[in-house]
């Protein structure tokens, strides 16, 4: 079922709203979460011939709650509750919300997040869930994001909810030290979603404008709600400070471009100025959190008018500030290219021999593939660059790598 492009993201950025409407009313998050995805299907089907409606969340409410009231009357037929919960919901509920009814709809999508990253769930969940109920992903993509099969992420999403639905969660802003608790989590999965959609996993875009578009907004209104939290500001800052230089990233042809090559008169001097201003408000006024030292990183790329005048000694002097926090290997390869910038890249692929964890990942391979072309290793170079291309599951990033293999060697390299 084909939808054009201004629909589905309309769908998608209203799912949230919808589910959360539901959530409230009837507190069974799995069973309101089958009924969107009910309406979601309608509205799929039904819009590209008639239409979309004057009022689509109204529409889509309208919907969803008649497959919820149908789901709740088939699993409570035998207790007669169905009766009670149906009557008992005010008609002016079943529809679609007045033009001038106040509402909050942010509200909605805050609320869902720290729902789906209730503590009951493992993290895998936690994210599996909050980008299929906040950020409307489908399974598949979902799936492609954590590269399992589409039949394994689903059981993982039905188990999430039924979890969810057991620890009795309600639908509210968690206070106190429950906030503490789940902050973390909504932090990461926060963080998660905006880098599938700044650097989608796979498909034949390179990024996914509606998911990072998602991601900042949601860190916009969680600001709003904690103003005091050093490290909420600090993601907010990294999202905005990255997502300054998208005009950029994306060449003519449909390529990735590096940010050593970018036109940086394209970047988003308003986001890097709210980004900026942002990280300087929480630097040195709260606890020092990972989430502000990457900010900062990001900041020092998009203060630098050119590549040449980047600040490589201070970004290598965070990066090992941040291993403190944050011991992955995805922070030590971004490490090991600060290490190539300030000492040579021979001392960054040094730093590559030690690395654990990242298995074949493409991105360890197109790391290394660039620091063997600085230390003028041509042939390792093109090798490697194939070798991330091979794995790649983003036709943009495979272009790239190929594009940089192919000017390395014989050129015959970007065939497919």
């Amino acid at each position: 079922m084909h939808l054009d492009p201004p629909t589905e993201d309309l769908l998608r950025r209203e799912a949230p709203q919808v589910l959360g409407a539901l959530v409230r009313r009837y507190g069974r998050f799995d069973v309101a979460e089958d009924a969107v995805q009910e309406a979601l299907l309608a509205a799929a089907r039904q819009w590209p011939v008639d239409g979309i409606p004057e009022k689509p969340r109204g529409w889509l409410i309208r919907v969803a709650s008649r497959a919820m009231t149908d789901m709740l009357h088939s699993q409570f037929a035998r207790q007669r509750r169905e009766e009670q919960v149906h009557f008992a919901i005010p008609p002016d509920r079943f529809l679609a919300p007045a033009a001038d009814t106040v509402r909050q709809p942010e509200d909605d999508s805050l609320l869902l997040l720290f729902l789906c990253c209730h503590p009951s769930l493992s993290a895998a969940s936690q994210v599996a869930l909050t980008l299929r109920a906040v950020g409307g992903l489908t399974t598949e993509e979902i799936a492609r994001a954590f590269l399992v099969p589409a039949a394994t992420m689903g059981q993982r999403i039905s188990r999430a909810k039924a979890t969810v639905a057991k620890s009795g969660a309600a639908f509210r802003m968690p206070a106190g030290s429950e906030v503490e608790a789940r902050l973390r989590a909504v932090l990461r999965v926060i963080y998660l979603i905006f880098n599938e959609g700044y650097v989608a996993s796979a498909g034949a875009e390179l990024t996914r404008i509606d998911l990072s578009s998602e991601a900042i907004r949601l860190a916009r209104i969680l600001r709003q709600a904690l103003p005091d939290d050093g490290e909420v500001a600090g993601l907010a800052a990294l999202l905005l400070l990255t997502e300054a230089r998208r005009p950029a990233r994306v060449a003519a042809d449909g390529a990735a471009v590096p940010i050593a090559e970018q036109d940086r008169e394209r970047w988003d001097r308003r986001l890097i100025s709210e980004g900026t201003a942002l990280l300087d408000s929480s630097m040195g006024v709260t606890r020092l959190g990972p989430y502000q030292i990457q900010a900062a990183i990001a900041a020092l790329h998009d203060a630098a008018p050119r590549p040449t005048d980047t600040d490589w000694p201070q970004i290598l002097a965070l990066y090992t500030l941040l291993q403190r926090y944050d011991d992955s290997p995805m922070v030590t390869l971004n490490r090991a290219v600060a290490v190539a910038m300030v000492r040579g890249p021979r001392a960054g692929l040094d730093q590559l021999r030690d690395l654990d964890g990242l298995g074949d990942h493409h991105r360890l391979h197109a790391v290394r593939a660039h620091l063997l072309e600085l230390a003028g290793d041509r042939g390792a170079a093109r090798s490697a660059y194939r070798q991330a291309a091979r794995l790649t599951l983003s036709v943009p990033e495979r272009r790239h790598l190929l594009h940089r293999a192919d000017r390395l060697g014989d050129g015959t390299a970007g065939t497919r």
